[in-house]
């Protein structure tokens, strides 16, 4: 490692062990898991949380405990177990483009995994590379909709396979897999290994990774991705996504 890179990574891990924190947790959307204690509970109030995480982070949470709310705060139990009755439970919700139709179709995918598929963290594992996650993420996606969707819902999960960054869902894993003891991430999914994650990247964390020369490409996009994966490796092989703390807190809380 030459020594600006060394100096790089001296400066990001700071970040890191700045941001990286339960203080963290309270504006974020990855406060919703954190709700909850069973595995099953986490892992799908992670992933409805994240799926409606785009726009303002104050708006996300909200409308996030509402979905949970709704549910009556057991998520997996709801999902598994509804009637038509406890479903219109649901009826009027709405986060920017995210609306009931494709809540109420989202809950249909999800017990089909559990009830077919193993659950999240087995469709996911499936199709995970020796060096990436992103391959899984298209098979995620195959396996939500082989249901029959309505065709305004797909845009709500993310494809690399088509160019998409899938930030939401790069961050929704990172939540499921890094358990690195500091009480952000989760770490419950055992069978993908960190050094398998990709980078949320986003408006702010590839603002930021350009400035600071991780990143190149313009566009935000699955190109993208793997050429700011590529240079987070070099500085951590075995966690590099934790530099999505740094990349993030630069942007948002430092105007960086």
């Amino acid at each position: 490692m030459n020594q600006i890179l060394s100096d790089l990574k001296d400066f990001l891990e700071e970040k890191v062990a700045l941001y990286n924190r339960p203080q963290f947790i309270e504006s974020d959307p990855v406060s919703i898991p954190h709700l909850f204690e069973r595995k099953e509970d986490i892992e799908l109030a992670g992933f409805l949380a994240a799926t409606i995480a785009w726009g303002n982070r104050k708006m996300i949470v909200q409308n996030a405990n509402r979905i949970m709310a709704m549910m009556g705060n057991s998520p997996y139990d709801f999902i598994m177990h509804h009637d038509d009755r406890q479903l219109e439970r649901l009826e009027g919700f709405v986060h920017r483009t995210f609306n009931q139709t494709d809540l109420f179709y989202f809950i249909k995918a999800l017990r089909n995994i559990y009830l077919t598929k193993g659950g999240l963290e087995t469709v996911f594992a499936a199709a995970v590379t020796e060096t990436s996650t992103q391959p899984a993420i298209a098979h995620f996606k195959t396996e939500f909709f082989s249901l029959s969707a309505p065709q305004r819902t797909h845009k709500h999960v993310s494809d690399p396979a088509k160019g998409s960054a899938a930030k939401r869902i790069n961050m929704f894993l990172r939540w499921m897999v890094r358990n690195d003891g500091c009480g952000v991430d989760f770490g419950i999914w055992k069978s993908i290994l960190p050094s398998q994650l990709s980078c949320p990247l986003d408006v702010h964390s590839g603002n930021v990774a350009r400035k600071l020369g991780l990143l190149t490409r313009s566009q935000n996009d699955a190109r993208a991705v793997e050429e700011l994966d590529i240079s987070l490796r070099m500085m951590d092989r075995e966690d590099p996504v934790k530099y999505d703390f740094a990349l993030f807190g630069l942007g948002v809380f430092e105007k960086f």
